[in-house]
């Protein structure tokens, strides 16, 4: 695997390309006191969701930690005055989040669930600046650590020991008449529904400028890899592993004999026209937080994002491990690949392949 190129002005910044979207080793040093390879104090910017007492708990316990191994906590304005102990700590505000304070900061640390995780990646959406998810959540598929390993974590973070990923994002256009009226971006999908409750959405699809089918339905997912375990999962699309460069196209609720999930290269065009005859139109969302009105004859263009989604990890496990512990996949009886240079008992699934198995669920 290659390796992408070390920021050496900031700290635990080693990518790798979309393309290969996945785990590459830090190559950049880090000082014990804090200091990144410039000698300059390392800087990490905290976001949290102040609406929850455990999120607030948890920032203050991070400010702590973070001071305890000489990194430089910044928080938003905002979210300072809602948090007890912490008003000391360095502060921006939303419209400064293109200043050199964002720009030098090593990662960002969230705290919440993916929503909270959805959310700071558009607020340093221009900047490559990792996030780090800290789960305060239910499934957390974007959280890399949990509450309860927060030490560790600032631990991991100071010691420069974590790897940054990069994962695909959208970009979004609306045209109606031939004229773009709005763009978007999301990193799990973007989903056209229907506006009014009680009808359904007239739609034709396409691929790379070619007509695929139309039907009615409660709406469309257009999703990344990342997003395949978002809405469009639950619209009964693929689970998409990471490191596949791939868009997806998923019918919700389609009134029609062919309305399969697609799984398209990453350079493809995908969109969904609204019919005219749709009465009411349909509405555009991107992650569920950024959202555009669509009349009928509207066209809706998704193509793989300019700026990608950078990924602080910690654990350079699989992601079918990832998976299995999200969802709680049952695993019992799992035996594990047969050894057949191992001089065991040969491919017949054996007592012998047991006693090698690893990972959740495996039966000794």
């Amino acid at each position: 695997m290659s390796r992408g190129p070390a920021d050496p002005g900031r700290a635990g910044t080693s990518t790798t390309t979309q393309e290969e979207a996945a785990v590459a080793p830090r190559t950049t040093g880090t000082t014990p006191d804090g200091l990144d390879a410039a000698g300059d104090q390392r800087t990490v910017l905290v976001l949290t969701h102040t609406g929850r007492e455990a999120a607030v708990s948890a920032a203050r316990e991070l400010v702590t930690l973070l001071r305890a191994k000489g990194l430089r906590p910044v928080m938003l304005a905002d979210e300072v005055i809602d948090i007890p102990d912490v008003e000391d700590v360095p502060v921006l505000d939303l419209g400064d989040l293109e200043d050199s304070v964002v720009q030098g900061a090593e990662m960002v640390v969230v705290l919440g669930g993916d929503g909270t995780i959805l959310r700071a990646a558009e607020l340093v959406r221009h900047q490559p600046v990792p996030l780090l998810g800290v789960n305060l959540g239910h499934v957390g598929f974007l959280a890399e650590s949990e509450r309860d390993d927060l030490a560790r974590t600032v631990e991991r973070i100071a010691a420069g020991d974590y790897v940054v990923e990069e994962r695909m994002t959208l970009d979004v256009r609306v045209l109606r008449d031939g004229e773009v009226v709005a763009t978007s971006w999301a990193v799990n999908e973007a989903s056209v529904e229907k506006a009014d409750r009680e009808r359904m959405l007239e739609v034709v699809t396409e691929v790379d400028g070619r007509p695929v089918s139309v039907f009615g339905c409660d709406g469309v997912v257009m999703a990344t890899p990342t997003g395949s375990t978002a809405y469009a999962f639950s619209a009964g699309g693929p689970v998409v592993w990471p490191e596949v460069q791939a868009l997806l196209m998923v019918p919700i609720s389609a009134h029609a004999l062919f309305a399969k999930p697609l799984v398209t290269s990453p350079r493809s065009v995908l969109a969904v026209e609204v019919f005219s005859r749709t009465p009411g139109g349909g509405v555009l969302w991107c992650d569920g937080r950024r959202t555009a009105q669509l009349p009928p004859g509207s066209r809706i263009e998704v193509t793989r994002g300019v700026h990608p989604l950078l990924l602080a990890r910690l654990s350079e496990g699989p992601f079918t491990d990832r998976l299995v512990a999200k969802f709680r996949l049952p695993v019992e009886g799992w035996r594990g690949p047969v050894d057949l240079d191992g001089g065991g008992d040969g491919g017949d699934g054996g007592d012998g392949a047991a006693d090698d198995a690893s990972g959740p669920g495996a039966r000794r």
